[in-house]
């Protein structure tokens, strides 16, 4: 019964370090978010991912770089990818408990109005998030 008990602690373990651990290839993740139905930045909600466009006034720049700050600021997120002035930028945002990645995607690209910025956020593990991407992007956006 020991010996049970001790491979199936090894393997949550291992289990939990390679969640931690798996490296995150920016040619995978870093990739154009393809636009929500709608542009007004209403964020549509998927099974392991969300999505939203929205028009903004800003320059494409600054629109993604506002949105840059208020990622960075969020726990547990890193830069994986990309810039406000190349367009494009991934996070990785971790769970609290195991560390899950979730990646979420902006693109800013000059709009009639102004900018018209795309979000993408996604799992990397399993096949639902219980709407914490969604949720995120409900934080995130209105505060640009």
């Amino acid at each position: 019964m020991g010996m049970i008990v001790g491979a199936l602690a090894l393997l949550v373990l291992g289990f939990a370090l390679y969640v931690r651990l798996a490296p995150s290839d920016p040619a995978r993740w870093h990739v154009m978010p393809a636009p929500a139905a709608t542009q007004d930045c209403t964020v549509e909600q998927g099974e392991g991912d969300a999505r939203a466009t929205c028009l903004l006034p800003a320059k494409p720049a600054e629109a993604l770089a506002a949105l840059d700050a208020i990622a960075m600021a969020t726990p547990r997120t890193t830069r994986l990818a990309g810039s406000a002035g190349e367009g494009r930028i991934t996070w990785i945002t971790r769970s609290a408990l195991w560390g899950f990645p979730d990646y979420t995607t902006a693109e800013a690209a000059p709009d009639a109005t102004g900018t018209r910025l795309t979000v993408h956020a996604r799992l990397r593990f399993g096949s639902s998030d219980m709407g914490i991407n969604a949720a995120r992007l409900r934080d995130w956006l209105p505060r640009l």
